[in-house]
């Protein structure tokens, strides 16, 4: 049987009530992700299957403590809830409460009760119950709050039925509020306004004249009334500070017989742990080794499936020349896409397993205290300790981390924030570091039981670092904002991490890497190739030219193929190109070969591996041409008869892909957050300028 109806679910919690696991385990790997429109705020979606006939739709809204938005981030939730024509205007709402927190989290579930909206409540960790003494007569909650409960605990899968039968039988749910909270505000008052905005439901047309927005939906009569109620601010806030007094009173009467807690039982080994993880001293020690370990692993573990993906494309590129028949389409297949897209592949066990380790900080509960323990000093800087979620996530990539930065209200940390993300090593750059490092940095051993390499990848995510904080104690100074914003975050729980989450996390991300990544290098191969494989009238005469030249006389068929193969690439549109900028980049050691592979990055930095082993393998003329990285190995520098990616080149081009703002994508997003090209363009010549001069520098120095 067909499935043909869809119930429209919207997931909304507290910040680190489980949320986005109980989505996990409700959508499994039927989820998409992208933007709400016409804003970069993610959206995930998945499909949940509830009977033979019927499946809901689930939205995972971003956290937030109330619809009394603080950030944009909270002001979509707000938005989703209040516009009944929005595409993700759910027809039931699953809030999702943390057992231990239940009392705060359900401020929130109370104002969404109010708007009468079908409305479940999950109460989440209840695996917990038992080791902190806890004790819940669901029965009675359920009769007080006017609402279907379901104990579930998303990390066990226990409850996830339960959610599903309660989803599907949401059009018997009771939508009336808890209790007439506007007669003990000021009757009169909310009177009015009920009169005024007959259609709607009393506490939407509170919360529409509450808001410093504008409201689309409404009509032109609708929004004059909204803002004839708005002119009375004061009376406003009056109200809003005696509504939330009265919902926590509302709250205290309703858990006082339903909700116990023995605490006698409880143990205090969260607080031994936040001691040590949060000391002023300990806790960067700790977060400095775990980031160690963590480099080390990105080395070590991964160098053996690097190794087989490097040689396996290698092989393939080989046998593609063997079994097809020689021509354009063979060399395009060989020499162009398979060296493309080999050189983003190479670097799937390395981006997995640095992704494995963020979800694994994430779901243990780490991460939250890593974000109390900076938030001291990024005020110094000018930011709070909100902006070092949006660092930390850039880590894996800029885009994310800066719309990350959208859960900052002050305006002024928040651009602050958008403009030193890119500074933060970012999964793109990566591949770059890992290459390059294999090619200059010896693995050796430091102390027993540190390597050298990884070492020194932790020394350049640190470089990262530290440029951004430096470049946001100028921006502070600099920006004349002046406006703060309040630091408040909640520490979790700490937990076992959850194997499927993580999993789902891994594939997500990695995923979105390689495909993101692969589209463009695919794209840029295929570019590359035709530019390098066609030419003026120098090109086209190339044979004839180099077996002419007199020097060449007494050269093996092999030697003289190499030659014509080199003078080809030089004589190419791509070597004409690089050829052009060669001056530019000389005195950062570079040659014009890798300037083709730079100005190729600026699409996406990964691009750069990618766009080598183009040419590369274009100038090997059906040579036998190994891996990538032995090619890069196996350059030599004419100039010098050294190899061209030796030590000084190698630091040049760590610290150049260090600091440059090498990413299209990332420019599109800081221009879409800032609604200005200013600051992007700012980004682009400052970063630009830094990392020129560094790797002039650096090469200078090493040389």
């Amino acid at each position: 049987m067909s499935i043909n109806k869809v119930v429209k679910v919207a997931l909304i919690g507290n910040p680190n009530t489980g949320k986005t696991s109980l989505f996990n385990q409700l959508t499994g790997l039927k989820q998409k992700v992208g933007n709400y429109p016409g804003i970069t705020v993610e959206k995930k979606q998945g499909i949940c299957k509830l009977n033979e006939t019927v499946k809901a739709e689930v939205t995972d809204l971003p956290g937030t403590y109330s619809i009394n938005p603080t950030s944009m981030d909270e002001t979509l939730v707000l938005d989703t809830l209040l516009n009944e024509k929005n595409e993700t205007f759910p027809d039931v709402i699953v809030v999702v409460v943390d057992i231990e927190n239940i009392k705060r989290n359900l401020l929130l579930f109370t104002q969404i009760k109010d708007l009468k909206i079908p409305t479940i409540l999950v109460i989440n960790m209840v695996d917990q119950m038992e080791r902190k003494g806890i004790k819940i007569n669901v029965p009675l909650l359920e009769a007080q709050l006017k609402t279907k409960i379901v104990l579930a605990s998303a990390r066990k899968r226990i409850g996830i039925e339960e959610i599903k039968l309660a989803i599907l039988n949401y059009k018997n749910l009771d939508i009336t509020p808890i209790s007439n909270i506007s007669e003990r505000i000021d009757k009169e008052y909310f009177t009015k306004l009920k009169s005024a905005f007959k259609e709607f439901p009393l506490y939407k047309s509170w919360l529409l004249i509450t808001q410093k927005k504008e409201f689309d939906f409404l009509t032109e009569k609708e929004q004059k009334l909204v803002l004839k109620f708005r002119e009375d601010l004061d009376c406003i806030k009056r109200y809003q500070h005696k509504e939330t007094i009265l919902r926590y009173q509302i709250i205290n009467e309703i858990l006082k017989e339903s909700f116990i807690v023995d605490t006698t039982k409880a143990t205090d080994l969260r607080g031994v742990l936040d001691r040590i993880l949060t000391h002023k001293v300990f806790g960067y020690v700790i977060f400095a080794l775990i980031l160690l370990f963590i480099f080390q692993g990105i080395f070590d573990w991964a160098s053996y499936p690097m190794d087989i993906i490097d040689g396996a494309f290698a092989s393939l590129s080989s046998w593609v020349k063997t079994v097809m028949p020689p021509g354009t389409f063979t060399n395009l297949i060989a020499e162009g896409i398979i060296p493309g897209i080999g050189g983003v592949v190479i670097f799937i066990p390395q981006i997995a397993i640095l992704f494995t380790f963020i979800s694994i900080l994430e779901e243990t509960g780490y991460m939250s205290r890593v974000v109390f323990l900076m938030d001291k000093i990024m005020r110094k800087f000018g930011m709070s300790g909100k902006s070092v979620i949006p660092l930390i996530s850039g880590t894996a990539c800029a885009i994310p981390a800066i719309m990350a930065s959208r859960n900052i209200s002050s305006w002024k940390e928040r651009l602050i924030t958008i403009l030193v993300v890119p500074f933060t090593t970012c999964s793109a750059r990566l591949p770059v570091y890992a290459i390059l490092i294999a090619l200059i940095i010896p693995n050796k051993p430091v102390l027993g039981i540190l390597n050298l390499q990884g070492l020194t990848m932790m020394a350049l995510y640190l470089l990262g670092f530290t440029a951004a904080i430096l470049s946001s104690i100028l921006l502070h100074k600099v920006l004349k904002i002046n406006n703060k914003s309040l630091f408040v975050i909640e520490m979790p729980n700490y937990k076992i991490p959850s194997i499927k989450n993580i999993v789902y996390e891994v594939i997500e991300k990695t995923k979105a890497f390689v495909f993101g990544a692969g589209k463009i290098i695919l794209a840029l191969s295929i570019v590359l190739w035709f530019l390098a494989s066609n030419g003026p009238a120098s090109f086209k005469n190339a044979e004839q030219t180099v077996s002419e030249k007199t020097e060449n006389k007494d050269l093996s068929k092999e030697e003289l193929q190499k030659k014509i193969a080199s003078y080809k690439l030089e004589n190419s549109y791509i070597g004409y190109m690089g050829k052009t900028i060669e001056p530019v980049i000389k005195p950062m050691g570079y040659d014009w070969k890798i300037g083709i592979a730079l100005i190729s990055s600026f699409a996406a930095r990964e691009v750069f591996v990618g766009a080598l082993a183009t040419i590369y393998n274009v100038d090997s003329d059906g040579e036998d041409v190994g891996t990538i990285k032995q090619r890069m190995a196996a350059e030599i520098n004419p100039d010098t008869g050294e190899k061209r990616f030796n030590f000084p080149t190698g630091v040049s081009l760590l610290l150049f892909y260090a600091f440059a703002m090498q990413c299209i994508g990332t420019l599109a997003i800081v221009k879409r957050e800032t609604n200005s090209w200013k600051w992007p363009m700012l980004q682009l010549v400052g970063m630009g300028i830094l990392a020129y001069i560094s790797a002039v520098v650096a090469f200078n120095i090493f040389s």
